[in-house]
């Protein structure tokens, strides 16, 4: 899993797609294609931010809802803390002789 997760972070596209879903969680891919073509300048064609958003949603990352017609995705950040208590959890105390 920490293997798809570092793919998935490996791209500034899908880091900027998750900083959005930080900011507004729920969106729908329209909205998400709308932000980032108006805040970074990207103008991706909607397959293309629905490939990032499967790539994120394999991770993890992202996770998806329906309500009627319209999908909403959002930030699922558990992934994101198990990597950060793996290797930066406090130390345990050393003996002292």
């Amino acid at each position: 899993m920490a293997d798809e997760l570092f793919r998935a972070l490996a791209d500034p596209t899908r880091r900027r797609i998750l900083d959005e879903l930080a900011e507004r969680d729920g969106q729908s891919l329209f909205e998400i294609c709308t932000r980032l073509v108006t805040k970074h300048g990207l103008g991706l064609s909607r397959q293309a931010v629905s490939q990032h958003l499967a790539v994120l949603e394999a991770a993890d990352l992202v996770r998806t809802r329906r309500e009627g017609r319209y999908k909403f995705h959002d930030l699922h950040a558990q992934p994101l803390e198990h990597i950060v208590t793996r290797w930066l959890r406090p130390s345990p105390p050393e003996d002292t002789p």
